[in-house]
């Protein structure tokens, strides 16, 4: 080792990040090359998520409706290859879950509410300002609850609330939808009630504590029956897709929406046929999000103690 690279890791060595808990940070400076980029592939792709997000707020706000929807599509994507990525290399990571909820709140948060706000409501700008506000706000306290509300022995069946991705599914179908060729010649287009329904209503489910499926065993099959599963849902989205892809998203977005509420109708019967396992287990009781950590009063106490 030559002299330089001893001063420049001296130099590098006074700024290294020092964890809260005081566990070592391991620099990526001390890994491999192969091993840099398996503990960086998720978070390069919860990067792309956040340049599809930031890029569709600018197409909005250009008038470029269906280019930013696109682009909240191919957002959701990235979201969830992310996730899928970081599991199948073991690279999930407490930054990647934070960045990964930044991320989110720009693409499925800011995004939306501003192609919203741009696609049919300037001529209500008190109701459109409301409006948009509102589906920023559920957005990031939808995300930040689901940070704070991780349990590991919690059913990973389920999600508490509609997830983000799925809710800014819901205005980017419905865009995609409405300025089709085919709804436009039937002489549909978007009132001020269309765009107050899909901005309200998913919002509201965001932050609810409705249980919506996640379909993990769809993004990570274990059984060949799984996989074969995977692969014709795969085949059926990429079809539809590339024949009728504004049809496509809108049936998918609304078909996971009413996965709720059928789940809801449908659990006595499924539960007699299926069994307990075919349903949602009953929701545990959790501290509030609003409240303070429990301890954490006695622990400020003591620090105060020690500093006096």
């Amino acid at each position: 080792m030559t002299g330089r690279t001893l001063r420049r890791r001296r130099m590098f060595a006074r700024w290294r990040i020092q964890s809260h808990s005081g566990a070592d940070v391991v620099s990526l400076r001390q890994l491999g090359a192969k091993e840099q980029l398996r503990v960086t592939a998720p978070s390069l792709i919860t990067t792309l998520n956040m340049a599809c997000g930031f890029s569709s707020v600018l197409l909005a706000t250009n008038g470029h409706s269906l280019w930013a929807a696109a682009l909240i599509a191919l957002a959701i994507i990235f979201d969830i290859a992310d996730g899928a990525v970081a599991r199948l290399v073991g690279a999930t990571s407490p930054f990647g879950i934070q960045l990964d909820s930044l991320a989110d709140l720009v693409s499925f948060g800011l995004a939306p509410a501003v192609l919203v706000y741009t696609w049919v409501l300037p001529d209500h700008p008190w109701l459109a300002w409301a409006v948009a506000f509102l589906w920023v706000a559920c957005a990031a306290f939808r995300l930040a609850r689901f940070n704070f509300t991780i349990d590991p022995t919690d059913d990973k069946r389920y999600f508490t609330g509609l997830p983000s991705p799925a809710g800014a599914a819901v205005v980017m179908s419905t865009v995609l939808a409405l300025d089709s060729p085919d709804v436009a010649d039937l002489g549909v287009g978007p009132s001020i009630l269309v765009p107050l329904l899909i901005s309200v209503v998913p919002a509201w489910l965001m932050v609810s504590t409705i249980r919506f499926r996640s379909f993990r065993n769809l993004l990570s099959p274990q059984t060949p029956r799984a996989r074969a599963i995977t692969g014709a849902v795969i085949a059926a989205v990429v079809i539809g897709l590339v024949v009728t892809p504004a049809a496509t998203t809108f049936v998918v977005a609304y078909c996971y929406v009413l996965t709720a509420p059928l789940g809801v109708l449908s659990a006595p019967l499924r539960r007699r046929l299926f069994g307990e396992e075919s349903v949602a287990p009953p929701r545990q009781r959790q501290q509030s999000v609003f409240l303070p950590l429990a301890g954490e009063d006695e622990f400020d106490a003591a620090d105060g103690e020690c500093e006096e």
